[in-house]
C-alpha cells in the first residue's frame, strides 16, 4: 500500500475508534445522570420558589433530611449532569441550609421558580456530604404556554387533555 494511502486508512481507523470511545463515554455520562428510580431511600425533593433561585438564594433543608445530617458545618458536593458543585451545609443553626455556594448551582443550571430538584443522599459523614441531584423543569410545553398567554380566560378556558 502506498504510504499516503496507508496513513489515510490508519487515520480513518483511529478516528472511528475515537468516535466509538466518545459515544461510549457520552452514553455512560448520560446514563449516570439520567432520571431513574432513586437508588437511595434517603432523599428529599423541593419545588423551587423565588427565595431559592433569586436575591437571597436561601435553601433551607426540610426536617426529614436534617435528621440524617450532621449538626455541624460540613462540605457538600452536589452532582448533576456529570459535574460537581462544592458548597457547605450549615447544620449547626436554627434553620439548617446550604451556604452561598448554592447560588452557583442555581445559576450554572439556570434554575427557575417552579423547577423541582430531587436530592438523593449518596454519602453522609461528619467530614463530607454528597448528593446526586435530579432536576425537573417546571416549564410549560410551548403550545400550552402560548394558550395560557392568549386564551386562558374564564370565558375561554384552556383544555388540557
Amino acid at each position: 500500500m502506498e504510504p499516503l494511502l496507508q496513513q489515510s486508512v490508519e487515520r480513518g481507523v483511529r478516528d472511528q475508534q475515537n468516535s466509538k470511545l466518545a459515544e461510549k463515554s457520552e452514553a455512560a455520562e448520560s446514563d449516570e445522570d439520567s432520571i431513574r428510580y432513586l437508588t437511595s431511600e434517603t432523599f428529599f425533593d423541593m419545588v423551587l420558589a423565588k427565595s431559592h433561585v433569586q436575591q437571597s438564594f436561601q435553601l433551607q433543608l426540610p426536617a426529614r433530611i436534617v435528621r440524617e445530617l450532621p449538626k455541624a458545618t460540613v462540605p457538600v458536593v452536589l452532582r448533576y449532569n456529570c459535574k460537581n458543585w462544592n458548597l457547605s451545609y450549615i447544620g449547626n443553626c436554627k434553620a439548617p441550609r446550604f451556604d452561598t455556594g448554592w447560588r452557583n448551582f442555581v445559576n450554572d443550571n439556570n434554575l427557575k421558580s417552579g423547577d423541582a430538584c430531587v436530592f438523593e443522599l449518596k454519602e453522609c459523614s461528619p467530614e463530607n456530604i454528597r448528593f446526586k441531584v435530579h432536576i425537573l423543569r417546571g416549564d410549560l410545553p410551548p403550545e400550552l404556554a402560548a394558550a395560557v398567554e392568549t386564551h386562558g380566560t374564564k370565558d375561554n378556558p384552556i383544555d388540557v387533555d
